[in-house]
């Protein structure tokens, strides 16, 4: 019988072989697979796994034990519920939901029903920060959820949501549109602008308009894709980075919903400027929902040839996309741990030199870029870069999405140029008494009122897009706290000084709490986070202490000399 039981599963993974591929880059899409059917991945499904594309079982289980949505000890229950446990849901009681599912289950976070109906789980992010407290039930999202809505989403649930009073999909807050949003472009207007000139004169209307990557880190678009154009190699690639997993940032989400045609169009025009016949859209896990819908949108592209070959009747040019989904990791979101979870292996960051745009993607040439970005090139193409610099500072040219949540009147997203100021964004949001502001999310750094008068931009404080608002009454001790089991949790562990000193912050910010932390012991942790910046590989490691660093230096006399329970 086991025999025969392990024949099936290699039947299995053979008729997934074929629809993923034979190579390693495989690997996480048959395991996303076999989870479904098992509610898990057991030892005969792992092994079988491993036997299918001749590696060791342990490298299997590496894999899987890396990423937070894999299940490998026991069977998980038909729905799991994951609550957003990120900062913008902790400041909206996601605390009292935590206790009434709790209550409800007759279980703890981490456990499954008797009846295996229901898993309990924590997760870091759903990008929906503005509209928490957050929660997915398998691949059901649900916003603003308040404690009596638990009972309810359960009774639902156990009835497979046939007739469910919640949506379907939570549309997006947008508060503030500029020329990015409206946009009045149709789809394939980019690419078709785009193909009649030479990758060469792309690249030059690109670096015209001085666009900068808008992940946070701001690297020259067009050098990039010149770089890649110019590499002999000719097998190249074309990455999206969707992997919006940085607490508080939720823009990508409304972009891949409302602006996808945009964003795929600013792929292919990549494709065409560097020679890639290969894209990849590499789309986290809690956006499981949306894969649908975007996979429709891409067969209709196929079907009116703006992908496939010869596209647009373009002699030489062939290109298509593919979606990779991520597994739970946010360390993903650095371009070379997501090529190296694309390429079926843990998502650890790479020693670099050698760069992606060299060697990428198994070796080859590859380009990432987010979601964002690509979006604004499409737009460059179309409108030239004079209308997309005209925004902006000197700098920093043209406008930025900012997703705006915390203690704020009117949280969600803006479109604002760069260049404006703290205090401007926070009239905007109708958060005029704010305590402090968190510019980059869980990875950026925390500015006090004192200095409200400061900019966002490259040459002043640049951001992926996330702002999270703290009000007169934030606690930030309980911020710090919030942010510093984040980055423990996401640590990839393969450096010591992010393994090592994020543990450390964390047991530092306990003595805090528990006031019996010296100054000169806090000063030592200040300094740990700067040798963390400096010595970490990658960016999760070197912005790990960022939060603390800053929330410590701001509010010393508010962290120091605690009594417990006094309060």
């Amino acid at each position: 019988m086991q025999v025969v039981y392990r024949q099936q599963i290699a039947q299995e993974i053979e008729e997934l072989k074929q629809e993923f591929g034979s190579d390693r880059s495989a690997l996480l899409p048959i395991l996303h697979v076999m989870q479904e059917r098992y509610r898990y991945i057991p030892d005969r499904v792992l092994q079988s796994i491993a036997h299918a594309f001749d590696i060791h079982p342990a490298e299997v289980e590496g894999v899987v034990s890396f990423y937070s949505f894999f299940e490998t000890r026991e069977k998980l229950g038909k729905y799991v519920i994951r609550l957003c446990q990120t900062i913008s849901c902790d400041m909206v009681a996601k605390d009292n939901v935590a206790r009434q599912l709790e209550n409800e289950l007759g279980i703890k976070f981490g456990e499954t029903t008797r009846d295996g109906m229901f898993t309990l789980k924590y997760t870091n992010c759903l990008g929906l920060c503005d509209q928490g407290p957050a929660m997915l039930v398998n691949e059901r999202l649900f916003a603003g959820v308040t404690p009596d809505m638990v009972h309810q989403i359960l009774i639902e649930a156990r009835r497979n949501f046939v007739r469910s009073d919640f949506p379907c999909f939570i549309p997006s807050n947008v508060c503030r549109r500029g020329p990015i949003l409206d946009n009045g472009t149709e789809p394939g207007e980019g690419l078709r602008a785009a193909l009649e000139q030479h990758p060469e004169e792309i690249i030059a209307i690109i670096e015209a308009s001085q666009l900068r990557g808008r992940g946070g880190a701001g690297f020259p678009t067009a050098f990039k894709w010149q770089l890649a154009a110019q590499d002999p190699d000719e097998q190249k690639y074309v990455v999206c980075n969707a992997d919006e997993g940085e607490p508080g940032t939720f823009k990508d989400r409304y972009l891949l919903t409302e602006h996808f045609e945009a964003v795929l169009d600013g792929m292919t025009i990549a494709a065409y400027t560097i020679g890639a016949s290969q894209g990849y859209i590499y789309l986290r896990i809690e956006y499981l929902y949306l894969r649908d819908t975007l996979l429709a949108a891409i067969t209709r592209r196929r079907e009116s040839g703006l992908l496939g070959d010869k596209i647009l009747g373009k002699e030489g040019f062939t290109f298509d996309i593919d979606i990779r989904m991520g597994a739970g990791s946010y360390v993903c979101g650095e371009e070379t741990a997501l090529i190296q979870s694309l390429e079926g292996e843990r998502g650890e960051p790479r020693n670099r030199p050698p760069f992606p745009v060299d060697t990428g993607f198994f070796g080859h040439p590859t380009i990432v870029n987010n979601v964002e970005t690509f979006l604004d090139a499409t737009l460059i193409v179309v409108k030239g870069p004079e209308w997309f610099s005209q925004h902006g500072t000197d700098t920093s040219k043209g406008t930025k999405l900012f997703s705006i949540s915390g203690e704020c009147e009117r949280p969600g997203i803006y479109e604002l140029p760069f260049g404006t100021s703290i205090h401007d964004l926070l009239k905007e949001v109708g958060a005029e008494d704010a305590k402090a502001v968190q510019i980059g999310g869980a990875a950026g750094r925390c500015v006090s009122r004192d200095h409200f008068d400061r900019t966002l931009g490259f040459e002043d404080l640049s951001t992926g897009g996330s702002i999270i608002v703290f009000g007169p009454e934030t606690d930030m001790l309980e911020v710090a706290r919030n942010f510093s089991d984040f980055f423990v949790d996401e640590s990839c562990g393969q450096c010591t000084p992010c393994r090592i000193g994020n543990v450390k912050i964390r047991e530092c910010i306990t003595m805090l709490e528990e006031g019996r932390c010296s100054s000169a012991y806090l000063n030592e942790l200040i300094k740990l986070g700067d040798t963390m910046r400096l010595a970490s590989k990658c960016g999760l490691g070197q912005a790990g202490g960022n939060a603390f660093r800053t929330i410590a230096g701001a509010f010393t006399d508010e962290i120091l000399g605690r009594i417990p329970g006094s309060d």
